[in-house]
């Protein structure tokens, strides 16, 4: 079954390099303990096809651009930076917005299981060590449109 999974994703992954994938976009808030705000233009992985492609091939990224991936129900997700060359922080956000884990720095082409320890709906990637210098932890509010609690 894992081999499988990791075989579908893997054909998803390469179908995805070989064509333009789109991406839309939004603003989304990460909102500290504390109430400070920190503003991210994200592009959003809502389908199978954008969630394979995901950050994979970028050379670089503006400070305070991310992808927002939506999975669509709150389920165990598992990532990993296949493909991906620059290092990224990744934020497993549950359904109402709390940032449940941060995985730091996870490491450029490394085909490592990043696992988000318990159930997740959204994951947010954005630049490696940003997290850290903007102070976000594990239990800050992410507030976004695609989420829903933006109102």
């Amino acid at each position: 079954m894992v081999l499988f999974l990791f075989l579908s994703v893997l054909g998803l992954a390469q179908q995805a390099q070989a064509e333009e994938i789109n991406f839309p976009s939004e603003l989304l808030t990460v909102i500290s303990a504390g109430g400070k705000k920190h503003q991210f233009l994200v592009e959003l992985a809502t389908d199978d096809a954008q969630r394979a492609r995901g950050l994979m091939f970028r050379k670089q990224m503006d400070p305070d651009a991310g992808m927002l991936f939506d999975f669509g129900v709150t389920r165990r997700v598992s990532m990993w930076m296949m493909n991906t060359e620059i290092p990224l922080d990744m934020l497993f956000i549950g359904e109402g917005g709390a940032i449940h884990r941060i995985q730091r720095e996870a490491e450029p082409m490394s085909q490592a299981i990043i696992d988000s320890r318990g159930p997740v709906k959204y994951v947010l990637e954005i630049n490696g060590g940003r997290a850290a210098a903007l102070g976000i932890r594990e239990g800050d509010r992410v507030v976004s449109p695609q989420i829903g609690n933006d109102k």
